[in-house]
């Protein structure tokens, strides 16, 4: 008698790989292939085209990507639009449901963060730096209302911070009153590392304008959690 082949791959969309009612379970048929997260991380604050998605996730090739994007858009939690004119061109972006997943990025980042193993020297996307500050922001900061704003190279971002929320979207500010010009790896050292201004601007990596004095109460807002014990040998 021939045996029957009854395993399920997951490479067919129709069917589950978990066999599982726990709602993680779910989720994970949803974002747990590999690279399907960072990629949701990309879309979070808004519309992308898909070169610049590759651009921004360095490692993953034009055919994983698009998988990936198919993936999530027939989970319902990407969609795709094409652009009105001038620009004219198709752009992939989060379903209203895809954005409410901004909490569980959060929660992830402040849990992985604590471990020894976290390298800061490692690249990172814009997207993701302007992320931490909404993830890393303290709940004990300086009560502060203020518009900035941050170029780094081929992104800018528009933040506005008041004493409840920091809210982050793309593009120009009419009006800011601190503006951060660098990269996002010199950014992060800024923030996490509480490095001073000064040596970044003195090499190119930093161009400060705007209140010096209210820029360094804005880095003060922000913390890592504190790290757990290497294990031991």
């Amino acid at each position: 008698m021939k045996s029957e082949k009854t395993t399920e791959t997951r490479e067919d969309p129709a069917k589950r790989w978990y066999q599982d009612a726990c709602g993680t379970a779910l989720a994970l048929e949803f974002v747990g292939e590999r690279w399907a997260l960072l990629v949701i991380r990309e879309l979070m604050l808004g519309p992308r085209r898909f070169s610049d998605l590759r651009a921004d996730l360095a490692g993953i090739s034009a055919n994983v990507l698009t998988q990936r994007l198919d993936g999530l858009e027939r989970s319902g939690v990407v969609q795709r639009r094409r652009l009105p004119p001038p620009a004219a061109v198709q752009v992939y972006e989060l379903t209203a449901w895809g954005r409410e997943a901004e909490p569980i990025f959060q929660a992830m980042g402040r849990w992985a963060l604590r471990s020894p193993r976290h390298d800061p020297t490692l690249p990172l996307s814009p997207v993701s730096a302007m992320l931490s500050l909404r993830t890393m922001i303290r709940a004990d900061r300086e009560p502060l209302t203020m518009t900035l704003q941050f170029r780094f190279p081929g992104s800018t971002f528009t933040g506005r911070l008041s004493p409840t929320d920091l809210g982050i979207e793309r593009g120009d500010a009419a009006a800011a009153d601190v503006v951060f010009e660098t990269d996002p790896t010199t950014f992060v050292g800024l923030v996490y590392g509480k490095r001073p201004f000064e040596p970044a601007e003195a090499d190119g990596r930093l161009r400060l304008e705007g209140d010096r004095t209210l820029a360094q109460r804005f880095i003060d807002c922000f913390a890592l959690p504190p790290k757990l014990p290497a294990p031991a040998d």
